[in-house]
């Protein structure tokens, strides 16, 4: 059976930062990315998604762009690029971007001119440019609050000293929001799109999907928000966007694809953006919210595809990315779920058992039907660094919380790709890495796990085969076999292959007469230990 490759494409997040050092100031860059390519080609993936790569002040990672149609002199050139893509072709591997739409950087042109421009100039329309409350205008225009902490406004000083009016950013305040109701930003970024897919890339993964869009007013959330229905999120007309923006991308030949970053409360919101005339695939983050519970798993996996299954999308899975603790961590700490408002970055973690679930974990997300995302990594089980130094970290959301959110930084450590002052993140002579990795990492490298039959990376590489091989072309269903409590089993078919997870705490007893395909984990005496997938052909 024949189908579109971003249904079942296993995909690589590359946070271009970390991932590898060519010019040796301890910056990953393209240069670094393109030597990486037969790695990344031998692992086994489909495609790469880069985490923004733009021009950007960097005050969050990139996340802040000043130009949206080139590159970061951090991490390369223009030409770099556009190399880059031809040669992550050449080795099989489609080229998926970020795309930033909901802010922009307030170093951008057009946030510098509606700034020098002044109050009720036609350039400030472009932004939400708004009178505060109070007898002064002292006090923010609404009570919406940052998602990186404190309020979502800043207030402007104008060009003779005077307060001017507030700015809004739902992020940092190098972050300000675009106001889409503008026909100029509308227009600004489908020529971007086009601009990307002129260069060849394969799609583009969506920042802040659904947040484009606010209420009508600007309304306060109020003391007790209905969080279905927020004003500053999943409005009724960011679908118009999606739905033009779709309409340039089937233009183009070759498959090209949306995914979106849509963090809602309800499965049917979040498929709302599924629709066949708008966002190809969306992340599944309550899947990677979830604890590590059989009876939980299941029931996400259930709600997952029923939510699919209207709009005929596919799901996808993911545990980990760059704004998230790292799955090896918390499937090692006592209380193993996430959400996005987590503080216990310091919370004790069992390192033996984070990677044995970690392992387990990784069969079943590659199990199940649909498109996977691998966060770089993950296929070496690299836990979240907990101790970094409060001088050393550079997430914003560190400051504006005043510390109590560590930030991000823990899970966007250089990558350890062998021997060397910079685990052979970067060429020999160079600079420190960007930020400092564990000594201990030395033992998870590349190089190291390379030969290892045991390792992290020798299951990533067998299982990303053997979903290629045997799972890719059956249907995008499943049927659930009841195996015991503290199980998850289900079987994909036609083809009589079964996926058993086993988060009890007593082994349980392989099914009679399968043959064992991938384990993530030894399998003593024919059964299943706590803690560990099987892969079986019946």
């Amino acid at each position: 059976m024949t189908t579109h490759w971003w249904r079942h494409a296993a995909i690589y997040q590359i946070y271009v930062r970390s991932f590898a050092d060519g010019d040796g100031d301890g910056t990953g860059d393209l240069a670094g990315v393109r030597s990486r390519l037969p790695y990344l080609r031998e692992l086994g993936v489909d495609a790469l998604w880069f985490t923004p790569w733009y021009t950007s002040p960097m005050a969050d990672g990139g996340y802040d762009v000043a130009d949206y149609r080139d590159i970061d002199p951090l991490f390369g050139t223009l030409a770099e690029a556009e190399q880059l893509v031809v040669a992550a072709h050449e080795h099989g591997l489609r080229v998926l971007i970020d795309l930033v739409p909901n802010h922009c950087s307030d170093q951008h042109v057009w946030f510098r001119d509606a700034l020098a421009a002044g109050p009720g100039s036609p350039e400030r329309e472009r932004f939400w440019f708004v009178p505060g409350r109070g007898g002064s205008g002292e006090l923010p225009p609404n009570d919406w609050t940052s998602y990186f902490g404190g309020s979502a406004w800043t207030r402007v000083t104008e060009a003779d000293g005077s307060a001017g009016p507030w700015y809004l950013h739902m992020f940092a305040p190098e972050q300000p929001d675009l106001n889409w109701e503008h026909p100029e930003i509308r227009a600004e970024f489908e020529d971007i799109l086009r601009f990307w897919l002129d260069r060849g890339v394969d799609g583009f993964r969506i920042d802040v999907a659904h947040g484009l869009e606010k209420k009508p007013g600007l309304p306060d959330v109020g003391p007790d928000p209905d969080v279905t229905d927020l004003p500053y999120q999943d409005c009724d007309a960011v679908h118009d966007i999606y739905r033009s923006w779709r309409k340039i991308l089937d233009e183009y030949d070759g498959e090209r694809t949306f995914v979106g970053e849509v963090w809602l409360p309800t499965p049917e919101q979040s498929a709302r953006y599924l629709r066949p005339d708008e966002l190809h695939s969306a992340f599944n983050f309550d899947f990677l919210c979830c604890a590590w519970d059989a009876d939980a798993l299941r029931r996400v996996v259930e709600e997952t595809l029923a939510g699919h299954a209207p709009v005929a999308a596919p799901p996808t899975w993911v545990l980990s990315n760059h704004d998230t603790i790292r799955h090896v961590t918390r499937y090692g700490r006592a209380d193993t779920s996430f959400d996005m408002g987590d503080k216990r970055l310091l919370d004790p973690s069992d390192p033996v058992l984070g990677r044995r679930r970690a392992r387990a974990a990784a069969l079943l997300t590659l199990a199940l039907p649909g498109g996977v995302y691998v966060y770089q990594g993950d296929e070496l089980g690299l836990p979240e660094v907990q101790d970094l130094p409060d001088a050393l970290i550079q997430d914003p959301t560190f400051v504006r919380s005043g510390g109590a959110d560590r930030g991000r930084d823990g899970c966007r450590i250089p990558l350890p790709w062998g021997p060397g002052p910079s685990l052979g993140f970067s060429p020999e002579g160079a600079a420190a890495p960007w930020l400092p990795q564990p000594e201990s990492w030395s033992a998870l490298s590349v190089a190291a796990q390379h030969t290892d039959p045991e390792s992290f990376l020798t299951l990533y590489r067998a299982a990303l085969a053997l979903r290629r091989e045997r799972l890719v072309p059956l249907p995008e269903s499943l049927t659930w076999v009841e195996s015991g409590a503290g199980t998850v089993c289900f079987d994909r078919g036609p083809g009589g292959f079964r996926c058993l997870l086993n988060v009890s705490a007593a082994p349980v007893p392989l099914p009679r007469g399968a043959e064992v395909l991938l384990a993530s984990g030894p399998l003593p005496d024919g059964t299943v230990p706590p803690d560990t997938t099987v892969w079986l052909a019946l």
